[in-house]
């Protein structure tokens, strides 16, 4: 049993970076009250962790080869465990988002590393078994986290949140430090920071505008210059990657179709897939009036539906199905599945959401095992790290993009709702709905009014919820016929190189 103590130290640390992407879900409400934020700074809470992931992965792996994986996965874990005791700690939005930020600085020096490490570790029989171990906890984390946020909320405080990871990433570094061995990688001539900085400012500014244009106006200046801006940057990163001798993402990758269908795929999943969740535990708990972990447990369906599918289907099928099939169709099943959901009204309770997470559950059990191996497979061995990474990375922007997107139209829908109805200081009343503070606009009228007033938030945050479905069924759909048109077969009609003996390679799917 020692021989796989280094796997349980790898796995701590990736259990706990992945949980913190969804495990605040369910305690935006508490935060909401507690901390008297604003729709913005509810979406800035759940976006900038997964901003700053996506932004730092594909440098943090240069590091990591040249500076050491295990002393940057150790590093990765103290910052970690800072930033959430100083996320525990806030007393205002902006020091919680700004820790919040910080973390996913230490999320991305672990996640980084980790598929290195293990790779270091383990060899033959053992290597599949440990990447198995890993991916089924990866699984596992993104199933816990709204389930582990309910229970700590409800029976603690939110703020157990963050204050859980201390114990874990003190047992993950004294289990590292002790079992597992230094490594590096192919050193790098150098980090590419031009990269690093026009791709952070490019994906930074999208999600700024993005959250901020309700506030702005969106013809207003600011937020027209802020879209600009992000463009600009946008043109920058790929005229620096072009440029440089050691790129963070050669471009030339995506010449081949699989690839570059691959990350269209990672990137629309995440969006299409989780980021309507936060909006979803608000209704849940703002407008039905659930426990934080009864809310958290509605989730399950999704969760248990993607691991069964994932775990077992996905084994039965992968030898009978490409992985074209297997990701393009899951796209769609996911959109499938989000477009089900629109079905909720002002009258519903959670269960018109059961179908609809199961069959999306489904979906994601298809699409994500598949993801990292297919694009390795496309690009060749010799640049498994970089593939993957991309992979990865573009998964955490989809992410922060999705959940940024969703809450736009999530937002107008329950704005256009509320004007509808004709409630006086009717835009005061959609952000105080939005940010979680329906007990406040309950209270704000008169005892006779109080059913009226009741029937208008549930329809509101219906109304929010069925717009906010509907994009992410057009993500998904349009992930799943990008894959469809552009991934290959494997064995035919590839260009030069595309495909190659990296398929049999296991390197799990990030979850």
């Amino acid at each position: 049993m020692r021989k796989w103590l280094p796997l349980v130290a790898v796995c701590l640390g990736t259990f706990m970076l992945l949980v913190d992407v969804t495990i605040v879900t369910v305690a935006l409400p508490d935060m909401a009250r507690s901390l008297d934020t604003t729709f913005a700074d509810l979406q800035w809470v759940m976006d900038v962790y997964a901003l700053v992931l996506a932004a730092l992965l594909l440098a943090a792996g240069s590091l990591g080869d040249r500076a050491g994986h295990r002393r940057l996965y150790v590093a990765g874990l103290v910052v970690f465990a800072a930033a959430s005791l100083a996320c525990g700690l806030a007393t205002s939005p902006g020091v919680l988002i700004a820790f919040r930020a910080v973390q996913g600085v230490g999320g991305a020096a672990m996640l980084a590393t980790t598929v290195a490490l293990i790779s270091h570790l383990y060899s033959g029989r053992d290597l599949g078994t440990a990447f198995g171990v890993w991916g089924a906890v990866s699984g596992a984390a993104a199933a816990a986290g709204p389930i582990m946020g309910g229970l700590l909320t409800q029976h603690l405080d939110w703020r157990w949140i963050f204050f859980v990871n201390l114990p874990i990433s003190v047992a993950a570094v004294a289990m590292t430090l002790r079992y597992v061995g230094e490594s590096r990688g192919e050193r790098r001539r150098g980090l590419d920071l031009p990269g690093l900085l026009t791709f952070t400012a490019a994906a930074g500014l999208a999600t700024y505008a993005l959250i901020k244009g309700n506030d702005y106006g969106w013809g207003s200046a600011r937020t027209i210059g802020v879209f600009a801006g992000a463009a600009v940057a946008l043109v920058a990163f790929v005229v620096a990657e072009l440029r440089v001798r050691t790129p963070l993402l050669d471009l030339s990758l995506f010449r081949r179709g699989t690839f570059t269908g691959v990350m269209i795929g990672a990137l629309l999943l995440s969006g299409a897939a989780f980021s309507y969740f936060a909006y979803e535990s608000l209704w849940l708990q703002s407008a039905l009036g659930m426990s934080p972990v009864t809310a958290g447990l509605c989730f399950v369906p999704m969760s248990g539906a993607a691991f069964v599918t994932a775990g077992l289907g996905g084994r039965l099928l992968e030898d009978r199905l490409s992985p074209r099939v297997m990701i393009g169709g899951g796209l769609l099943l996911i959109a499938a599945g989000s477009a089900a959901q629109m079905l909720v009204s002002a009258g519903s309770s959670w269960t018109v959401l059961v179908p609809g997470l199961v069959v999306s559950g489904v979906g994601v059990g298809l699409a994500t095992p598949t993801l990292v191996s297919t694009a390795v497979a496309a690009v060749g061995y010799q640049r498994a790290g970089m593939a993957s990474g991309a992979v990865n990375t573009a998964r955490q922007l989809g992410n922060a993009l999705g959940i940024a997107v969703l809450g736009v139209v999530f937002h107008a829908g329950l704005a256009s709702s509320v004007r509808g109805a004709g409630v006086p200081q009717s835009a005061a009343v959609a952000d105080a709905l939005a940010a979680g503070q329906t007990r406040g606009v309950l209270a704000s009228g008169p005892a006779a009014q109080r059913p009226a007033l009741e029937h208008m938030v549930h329809a509101a945050f219906a109304s929010g919820l069925r717009s906010a479905f509907l994009a992410a069924a057009v993500m998904g759909a349009v992930g799943g016929l990008a894959v469809l048109a552009l991934v290959r077969r494997p064995g035919g009609g590839h260009a030069p190189g595309e495909q190659s003996s990296a398929a049999n390679v296991p390197i799990p799917a990030e979850a």
